[in-house]
Formats: structure tokens, sequence, C-alpha cells
């Protein structure tokens, strides 16, 4: 059997930045622990897998290259791309149903794509995480969690300084950790994200992280529309904004790879 690969680089305007993502289009899904191979082999943040649904949706899931995740920003954009880019997708939307419900996808006449997820405000913490300053070698100035940890600090510098223990980070009890921290002139808020836990030590630009950091920054600077950048080796940079239980993120997508999957 052949499928059809492509690997992505989301959230970027040009290859070798943002976030690359493996995305295999399919006319049924194959079985978990053959997709969860597929994804190990790739070795990437994500892989992404979609199946055509009645009318113009389709199905998506995503596996890191351990473990099947409930939410993906960037393999989501990069599914998006494929579509539109190589599969010939007609019209200006696409919506994806997936384990955190349908995602719509929009795509401008300049190459962006929006993403539409649900809004996961992280709420305070009243007493750090067993283990949390030990793995963070760092002291937040305060601790919020979602489906992961989000750890704000003062400054850019503070986040682009932060080595953590990845063995200690992956101990603890969530998906990740999302270090966060105001931005420099014309950037809101920056940030990076740390997932050894599902395989994943420090991911480049992660669209689910965005999802709890656009409430949390919309909330601390009062506004709704924001800019943000992901400050990992690669970077990336995504245009944010909260509309009301929604959190959309928008960046562009350029491909890197076309090529099969062999399986006997």
């Amino acid at each position: 059997m052949l499928l059809p690969l492509y690997q992505i680089d989301a959230f970027t305007d040009r290859v070798f930045a943002g976030n690359p993502a493996a995305v295999c289009p399919l006319t049924e899904w194959l079985p978990a622990a053959t997709m969860q191979a597929i994804a190990a082999e790739n070795n990437l943040a994500e892989t992404a897998f979609f199946v055509p649904q009645e009318g113009a949706d389709y199905a998506i899931r995503w596996f890191t290259p351990t473990a099947e995740i409930d939410l993906c920003g960037h393999a989501t954009l990069a599914s998006a791309h494929v579509l539109f880019r190589h599969l010939n997708f007609q019209g200006e939307e696409i919506t994806f149903h997936s384990k955190s419900g349908p995602l719509r996808v929009r795509h401008a006449a300049d190459g962006r794509f929006t993403l539409d997820f649900p809004s996961r405000p992280p709420q305070p913490l009243a007493t750090h995480p067993t283990g949390l300053l030990d793995a963070l070698r760092a002291t937040p100035l305060e601790v919020l969690a979602s489906r992961d940890l989000v750890v704000l600090f003062n400054s850019e510098a503070e986040v682009l300084a932060l080595h953590p223990d990845m063995a200690k980070i992956a101990a603890l009890e969530y998906v990740g950790v999302i270090a966060t921290a105001p931005g420099p002139e014309g950037i809101d808020f920056v940030s990076r994200f740390f997932a050894p836990r599902v395989g994943v030590p420090e991911d480049p630009v992660t669209g689910s992280a965005h999802a709890s950091l656009i409430p949390f920054w919309a909330q601390r600077l009062g506004k709704t529309e924001l800019r943000a950048r992901q400050v990992s080796a690669r970077g990336g940079e995504l245009w944010c904004e909260l509309r009301h239980d929604r959190a959309l993120m928008s960046g562009y997508a350029v491909t890197y790879l076309k090529g099969e999957i062999e399986l006997g």
C-alpha cells in the first residue's frame, strides 16, 4: 500500500523555519497502532491524518512520536495547506472534526490561514505542582493550568534563558509546559513550549498552546487582537484574536517535501 506524505513548515512563509508537520491524507482510517508507528518513523512533533466526511468536511487526528493528542495547531494548518495547495480543495474554509470539536480553517487571498480553535483559559494554581521549580530550573511569577501548565516570567530574556530538565518536565502531570512573557516592541507576548511527556522536548511553534495563551494575554492586556512570537530555535509568528469562547490564530505555511509511504 502506498500512502501520500507531505512535510509542511507551518506558521512561517519560508522553509527551514516555523514548525514542520507531516500530513497523510487517507480515504479511511488506518489502525491507530499503524498511525502511531508512522508518526514515530516521521519523528516530527506531529503527524496529522485526515479522512473525508460528508460534504466538504474532514475528520482529523494527530500523533506525536509517542502518543495521540487531543489538539494540534500547526499540523491542522499544515493539513489545510495540503488540501488547498495540493489536493485542489474548492472554497475558502475547511472544517475538521476532532477530539476537541469542530475546527475551522479559513484561507485568505494573501495565503494566510486562520485557525478557529476552542479557547482554553488557564486557571491560577494555589500551589506550584510538585517538582515544577526543579524541572524549570527557574522561578516564574505565576503558575496556571489548562491542558498544559502556563508559567509566566518577567521578560523575553528569562524565557530565552530557560534550560529545563526534560526528564523532570516529563514527570509532571500535564501534556506540556508553556513558558511565556511580555514581548518586545510590536509583539504582545512570547512563549516556548516543552512537551517531553509526549515525545516533544521543545516544540518550535505550538497552536494548541496559544489556545491557552490567547485568552490569558487578552485578559491581562485588555485587548482581543494580539501578535505573538514563539521564540524557539526555528521560531514562528502568529496573529491572534480572542472571539468570545474561540481562539483564532493565523499564519502561513510552505511545502518542504512530497512523497509516499510504502506499507507492506
